[in-house]
């Protein structure tokens, strides 16, 4: 089967357009590669939809979300444990329509715990498993990448060069040249990993002098 083009570039107005629609301000080297490169390709596609301008296979319910400054993983560590030791236990209730009513309040409420984890990101590439790399767009941490593990492993972990001294998560065109594998934590089980766009990143006029990021 003839593999399908990428889809074309964003034009200024559409880019222009989506961020208004949306509420945002792309991170600038993310909205270099919609503008020069493509609206998707090899991530997630930025498209205009019946219901307004979103990423192919993101969940539209975090549409509501999407302007809320992404947290860093550990801001909510000490909640994620409080959250779980507060789990109903089936031998703390007399019988068990309580602790399913129990149990469903509680699950409801780790629920929408969890979508607060990936406030401010839109899924830009997944990889099976329930696997997914993960774009800030919003907030102190707008422009780096980081990897969705919850489905094995219960944490999201930046992308980075230098895990052993101080993780600091790649910024987009970073993760561009290296793909989201060579990029895990050295305890994460290594795949083989290739550039997401084969492009060098003057390519997308990205300048650190234009976009830097400060840990």
């Amino acid at each position: 089967m003839r593999q399908q083009p990428p889809p074309p570039p964003l034009t200024e107005a559409e880019a222009a357009e989506a961020e208004q629609e949306l509420g945002v301000s792309l991170p600038p080297e993310y909205r270099d590669y919609l503008r020069e490169v493509s609206a998707g390709g090899a991530l997630a596609r930025l498209e205009r939809t019946e219901r307004g301008w979103w990423w192919a296979g993101n969940d539209e319910a975090m549409r509501a979300l999407l302007a809320v400054p992404f947290p860093h993983p550990d801001s909510y560590d000490e909640a994620d444990d409080e959250l779980a030791a507060r789990e109903p236990r089936a031998e703390a209730f007399e019988d068990e329509a309580a602790y399913a009513d129990a149990w469903r309040a509680w699950d409801d409420e780790a629920g929408e715990f969890e979508d607060l984890k990936t406030a401010g990101a839109v899924v830009v590439q997944e990889h099976g498993c329930g696997f997914s790399t993960l774009l800030a767009v919003t907030g102190p941490l707008a422009g780096t990448v980081w990897w969705d593990g919850r489905a094995t492993c219960d944490r999201i972990v930046p992308l980075s060069l230098d895990h052993l001294g101080g993780a600091r998560p790649v910024r987009f065109a970073e993760w561009l040249e290296h793909g989201s594998w060579a990029l895990l934590p050295p305890d994460w089980p290594r795949h083989p990993s290739t550039p997401v766009v084969p492009l060098p990143a003057a390519q997308l006029r990205v300048r650190d002098e234009r976009h830097s990021w400060t840990s």
